[in-house]
């Protein structure tokens, strides 16, 4: 996860250096800050999230309860 954050944030800095006075490559470096801050959102949420999800389909139990005839 470290190593994609580092790539997305030189190639985010290669990208403001190339385009810092242009206004569509600061809104494009706009944009790309945002996609790299919903990346690690989304990269964190699954780290967090990822095994109690887990263990809570692991632990349904479909059952039927009582007789069945």
């Amino acid at each position: 996860m470290l190593a994609l954050f580092a790539t997305v944030s030189t190639v985010l800095h290669t990208a403001k250096a190339r385009l810092a006075n242009e206004e569509k490559g600061a809104t494009m470096v706009e944009y790309g800050l945002m996609v790299a801050l919903i990346a690690v959102v989304v990269a964190v949420g699954a780290l967090t999230l990822g095994e109690t999800v887990r263990d809570l389909f692991t632990n349904l139990d479909f059952t039927p309860e009582g007789n069945a005839g």
